[in-house]
């Protein structure tokens, strides 16, 4: 969480104490359609992240993640189940503006491409700066001030807060989204795929940057991807989720290191890596 000026950051230590989950899903389930044309997308899923911590969420495509990421944000409304945030019920989409404030300040998401969920005609500073109005009212000078210090949280130079999205690089693009949704300084991000479109260099950025916002800020993480590298390398604990349900959960390491379910077993297994050859598994 990005502190009020003259007060001292958030950090991952302040949850320490904290007993209950920050976020808490319990038989979450999501169908479309109806009768024989139903198809269940998410089926009865149940997890929990604590502040300040890093969920997981491996799988490949149609599994049911993208699904999950849209109703903890309120995108989709769940068919049954239930979502807490913080104490709150977030289970039902927002209907008035105050509630919809109230549930950005709580949670938000990075997608994976920040080209389109960017206004390509408005500049990254009144981008940071309309979300700062909205949640905090501020102005002027106050106003600026926070921009400036959302664009050195993510690495942005003034320059680069005074460019438009298409005069950015896709590395610097995903640092104005990742900023964008911590302008609104929620409990949890969600970051759905937010990686897999850069090239492994600007990859390890990001990552990098994630791990250190996280780290000074106390902010938690959804991280949604089928790549096991980035799982591993930004989460503590993780879930894998198959057709809709969750087959294995645990500590990221125990999950990857030593998998339980054969399909997590599939997963790691298909991982290139040295010697491996198109249409081999190690």
């Amino acid at each position: 969480m990005i502190a009020a000026p003259g007060t001292e950051p958030t950090t991952a230590a302040s949850g320490a104490g904290r007993t209950e989950p920050i976020l808490a899903v319990d038989g979450l389930r999501k169908t479309f359609g109806r009768g024989r044309k139903e198809a269940v997308a998410v089926d009865g899923i149940s997890f929990e992240l604590h502040e300040g911590g890093s969920l997981g969420i491996v799988g490949e495509s149609g599994s049911g993640k993208t699904t999950t990421a849209r109703m903890l944000i309120g995108l989709e409304q769940p068919t049954a189940g239930r979502i807490l945030v913080d104490g709150s019920d977030l289970t039902r989409p927002a209907r008035r503006i105050k509630d919809l404030r109230a549930r950005g300040r709580l949670i938000q998401i990075v997608f994976q491409d920040p080209y389109t969920s960017l206004d390509r005609r408005q500049k990254v500073g009144d981008c940071l700066g309309e979300v700062v109005r909205l949640h905090f009212g501020l102005s002027g000078s106050a106003l600026n001030g926070r921009v400036r210090e959302l664009g050195e949280l993510v690495g942005l130079q003034e320059r680069q807060l005074r460019a438009l999205p298409r005069e950015l690089s896709g590395g610097q693009r995903q640092r104005v989204a990742i900023a964008r949704a911590l302008a609104a300084e929620p409990k949890i991000l969600i970051l759905d795929e937010a990686v897999s479109a850069l090239d492994v260099s600007i990859q390890a950025q990001i990552l990098n940057l994630l791990a250190d916002i996280r780290e000074q800020r106390g902010v938690s993480y959804v991280f949604i991807s089928h790549d096991l590298a980035v799982i591993r390398q930004i989460t503590d604990t993780a879930i894998v989720m198959r057709h809709g349900q969750v087959v294995e959960q645990g500590q990221t390491a125990n999950v990857l290191d030593s998998p339980q379910d054969p399909y997590t077993r599939l997963l790691r297994d298909s991982v290139p890596h040295a010697g491996w050859q198109p249409g081999t598994v190690k």
